[in-house]
């Protein structure tokens, strides 16, 4: 698939962007060779006729004791390939964080020292690292038992090629000795032992928009300092400075601050006789607190990228394609290289007019009744913001972003069941809750009249405010109870689905709605009279969860834990139901959807599924052609949903229905890097349209509407050219 906006993990494209930036920072700063000096007077001349920004900047200085860096050494022991600009945002992109680990891994540095504590008490001293004093008012500051160089301007060629090479000799030496001792590094993943990043410089306006980054490595644990990158703070900071002003991480065009505050007492008076140089005023005293505003957050991705070769908007300038305005290029040459690709139905002339289609659903999906929709349907949305400003830093929330988990947060790692703890405490929601008041109010006494067809009909009957952001959680239950209500009985109206008193759901490829597992509990308070059974397939989920079933049940506070059965939890949903008691048990099969084996169910679903993009579907669906079972699935987009239609009919002959908008969509705008499409969880469902069996004369329905006619020339980049739709043939599937 051309664009993984939709599926990709965020976190991988905010690590593509700090990891660009870096790596042309680093390359400016050994650059110079014999004119060095000349060089960075240039610069700081040219910094000084920069516009002013008004915001204040801050540069932190944050030391770092406990986590290591492997490089090369991933799941599988011994070296990986290098990791470039390609290997994040290439053909072939990582989607998952886990897809990294060939390349890089981080491991605990705490963990080595607690199964060996005794043992590496003298070698924690001789490491070069001591622990972070709390400077007066109460902010740690960086230490080294190195002695700092005297203040001068960076960009001394021996720290780039120390980092690019010069530590290789140390590493190997490092390697041998722990293949002497490996008993001595029993906590840590890799054979080989990781690289210990002492410290990191950060650069950040007071709004929390990331302007520059440097990484300060100490070699490997325990190499008593060699390589040590703080021995050069001072000069590494101001080439920082220097650098973030010149080309911004974050956005906007180069510009200096006008004021400017260090995170280090000690650095804070290192500066003073350089940062003048640069026409920037430095505070009078040093930053004491973390953050000057108390939202603080890091604005995760503000900075986007050419679609061809990938190159950040602090780079080049990025404008977007004039005649779809769907795909952001860095000029006429990456579009016409685009345009023309290989085969035809991969090329940006057979998707142009297709994507302007996309591009006019916009306005359609940002329709939404919330109080903040304006906000977080915009392509600018601040996520990170938006949830730290209402407190959403705990539970479930911080699955949602890059926040850390707020303090006091009860622990439910990603891609694992609900720990046992908080199953048995009784409330369903409470993973669901933030810092202030209760978020969901109590169930209502009686069940609902009738059938809920949008966000505003029931957030009216749950007595939620068009405030609150719970429909971001609550879109996967109430997704599953409009196909359950509405799509079933229109698409399939033989199987009676709404007289049922027992259902059976596989959701497959499970992912993120497995981290949020008990957001379907809502669906007893919507559906009380209906047992339901949720089996999670995916060879995504964590092993260790395989075969594990647990039933969750309403008539009250009461707990029972079953032997050999998987786990009880009677919970309160604050009311007496009327009527027999139904529960919802949740199993989980940790395979691929086609090794599932056990009775067929009465409907399949999956969210986001993205046929495309894993080729355990080409297995899959030939399985859901044999049951021949009602399927159905979510996409974040339009294009999701054509890619989807041509691995159908690639994989079984089959097809899909026509999308159509969910109505209890996500409102979160997904993040973009390379286009300006809307992106949205679960934002259009289809069905399966299976191939009729050999012999039934039959023929399958539908699939998506015939796309306009292919044009046969580029787009003139200096207007927009509107054309008329024409009914011509629909795209040619891609075998």
């Amino acid at each position: 698939m051309e664009f993984v906006s939709g599926y990709r993990d965020e976190f991988l494209d905010f690590a593509a962007l700090l990891f660009g930036w870096f790596r042309k920072f680093t390359a400016k700063r050994g650059a110079g060779g014999a004119s060095l000096e000349g060089h960075w007077r240039q610069l700081e001349a040219q910094i000084r006729r920069l516009p002013q920004d008004p915001a204040l900047w801050v540069l932190h200085v944050l030391p770092n004791h406990s986590v290591g860096i492997s490089l090369g050494q991933g799941a599988e022991p011994g070296p990986g390939p290098g990791l470039g600009v390609a290997g994040f945002l290439g053909d072939e992109p990582p989607l998952q964080l886990r897809d990294l680990s060939p390349y890089v891994s981080f491991v605990s540095l705490e963990e080595g020292e607690e199964a060996e504590e005794e043992e590496e008490k003298g070698d924690k001293e001789s490491a070069g690292v001591v622990k972070a004093d709390p400077e007066e008012g109460g902010e740690p500051a960086a230490r080294s038992r190195e002695p700092r160089q005297e203040a001068k301007p960076a960009g001394q060629t021996e720290e780039a090629e120390q980092e690019a090479g010069g530590g290789e000799d140390d590493r190997r030496a490092d390697k041998a000795g722990d293949e002497a001792g490996p008993e001595r590094r029993k906590g840590w993943r890799s054979e080989a032992a990781p690289l210990h990043l002492s410290c990191l410089l950060l650069v950040t306006d007071e709004h929390g928009t990331i302007l520059g980054i440097d990484l300060l490595m100490d070699g490997t644990q325990g190499s008593a300092g060699k390589g040590s990158g703080t021995e050069n703070l001072v000069p590494r900071a101001y080439a920082l400075l220097c650098h973030s002003m010149a080309c911004p991480m974050g956005s906007g065009d180069p510009r200096k601050p006008r004021q400017l505050t260090v995170g280090d007492a000690q650095l804070h008076r290192d500066l003073e006789s350089l940062v003048p140089r640069l026409g920037v005023k430095l505070a009078k005293t040093p930053m004491r607190t973390w953050g000057p505003r108390p939202g603080f957050t890091f604005a995760s991705l503000r900075a986007r990228t050419c679609h061809v070769c990938h190159r950040h908007s602090f780079e080049v300038k990025l404008t977007p394609c004039p005649q779809c305005s769907a795909v952001l290029y860095c000029g006429e040459a990456c579009l016409r290289a685009d345009w023309r690709r290989c085969p035809d139905d991969v090329s940006h002339r057979f998707w142009c007019p297709r994507l302007a289609g996309f591009m006019e659903r916009a306005g359609e999906l940002a329709s939404l009744p919330f109080s903040y929709t304006a906000e977080v349907t915009s392509e600018t949305f601040n996520k990170e913001a938006f949830l730290a400003s209402r407190g959403l830093t705990r539970g479930y929330w911080t699955h949602l972003s890059m926040l850390i988990p707020g303090p006091g947060t009860p622990r439910h790692p990603r891609g694992s069941t609900p720990a046992l703890s908080l199953l048995l405490g009784g409330d369903p929601y409470q993973l669901l809750q933030g810092d202030g008041p209760a978020l969901m109010p109590p169930v209502p006494p009686d069940p609902p009249r009738g059938i809920f067809g949008s966000w505003q009909d029931y957030y009216t009957w749950r007595g939620l405010s068009l405030d609150s952001p719970m429909a971001v959680l609550l879109t996967y239950p109430l997704t599953v109870y409009y196909i359950i209500t509405h799509l079933v009985p229109q698409s399939f109206p033989e199987l009676n689905i709404q007289n049922k008193q027992s259902l059976k759901i596989h959701v497959v490829e499970a992912g993120k709605e497995f981290d949020l597992v008990m957001v379907f509990w809502e669906l007893l308070v919507l559906l009380p009279h209906v047992a339901l059974e949720l089996q999670f397939v995916g060879d995504g989920l964590p092993p260790d969860s395989d075969q594990q079933h647990f039933t969750l049940q309403r008539d009250g506070p009461e707990v029972s834990v079953r032997p050999g059965s998987g786990v009880s939890a009677r919970l309160s949903s604050g009311t007496k139901e009327k009527g027999g008691r139904r529960d919802l048990q949740i199993k989980v099969s940790a395979r691929p959807y086609h090794l599932l084996q056990g009775p067929k169910p009465d409907l399949v679903i999956g969210f986001n599924s993205g046929f495309g993009l894993k080729d355990t579907w080409l297995s899959s669906l030939p399985r859901l052609q044999s049951l021949r079972v009602p399927a159905f699935f979510t996409e974040s987009s339009e294009y999701g949903c054509v890619m989807d239609d041509q691995t159908m009919a690639v994989a079984t002959g089959g097809g899909t229905s026509p999308p159509r908008p969910n109505p209890f969509r996500s409102p979160f705008r997904l993040r973009a890097a390379d286009n300006c499409m809307p992106w949205y969880c679960n934002a259009f469902i289809f069905h399966l349209v299976y191939k009729p069996p050999q012999g039934s004369g039959a023929r399958p329905a539908p699939g998506p509407a015939p796309q306009v006619p292919t044009p046969t020339a580029p787009p003139a980049p200096a207007r927009r050219r509107r054309r008329e739709k024409k009914p011509g043939r629909g795209a040619r599937r891609r075998r």
